[in-house]
């Protein structure tokens, strides 16, 4: 088969696809509690079996998702710049340490395997999320056609990574514990814990209140 017979094959499937009709474009509605299946809903209508309000979409979710990612953008700097853990040891001495100086630690102390999972869990995903979050919205309000199929599996991804990273928090948390219970030193959490974990809760909230179909409703 020829490239540009292929690629007519390729471009009369997808056209049928888009052709394809959906239940919103046939007056349905499926609750967001229930999962029950309504035709010919009216604006303000309630489901009938379990009494919550019907919606096409997740209400204003567009304006409630860029308010959170900006939150989770501002919540990112001190996250990064803030002491996430301070060390008093014995000898009253203190040590105040970021997520990039403990990744940097663990490098130079040959803690290799260590260091690239905190980098990844605590640096990367944060700021992976941010980024695909911020382009699904972008393209969603353009009603773009751009990698539609892609673009589902970057949220699907998003909604996927969002529990793990909170592995920054449980590490001081255990480190904490342990290390005060064999009385080496004492370990609090310093505000860069709190602006981590606010980054990682701003980012689950905004990636529950996106809605993935707006990335189809070009079609």
């Amino acid at each position: 088969m020829s490239a540009s017979r292929a690629a007519l094959l390729v471009d009369k499937s997808a056209r049928i696809e888009r052709c394809r009709p959906t239940a919103a474009g046939m007056g349905m509605v499926l609750c967001h509690y229930c999962a029950t299946l309504w035709k010919d809903v009216k604006a303000h209508d309630y489901c009938r079996r379990c009494g919550a309000k019907l919606h096409t979409r997740k209400p204003d979710s567009f304006n409630r998702t860029w308010a959170l990612l900006i939150a989770a953008c501002i919540m990112y700097v001190p996250a990064n710049i803030l002491p996430v853990m301070i060390t008093t040891s014995l000898l009253g001495e203190k040590q105040q340490d970021t997520i990039m100086s403990g990744i940097i630690y663990f490098w130079v102390s040959g803690s290799w395997v260590l260091a690239i999972i905190v980098f990844i869990a605590s640096f990367l995903v944060p700021l992976f999320k941010l980024v695909v979050l911020a382009l699904l919205l972008i393209t969603a309000r353009r009603h773009s056609d751009w990698r539609l199929l892609q673009r589902a599996k970057l949220y699907r991804l998003v909604e996927l990574t969002g529990r793990w990273s909170m592995l920054d928090v449980f590490v001081v948390t255990l480190l904490a514990g342990l290390v005060q219970i064999k009385g080496f030193a004492t370990i609090q959490a310093g505000m860069g814990i709190a602006a981590f974990a606010a980054v990682v809760v701003l980012t689950m909230l905004a990636s529950l209140s996106f809605d993935p179909r707006l990335t189809w409703d070009r079609y």
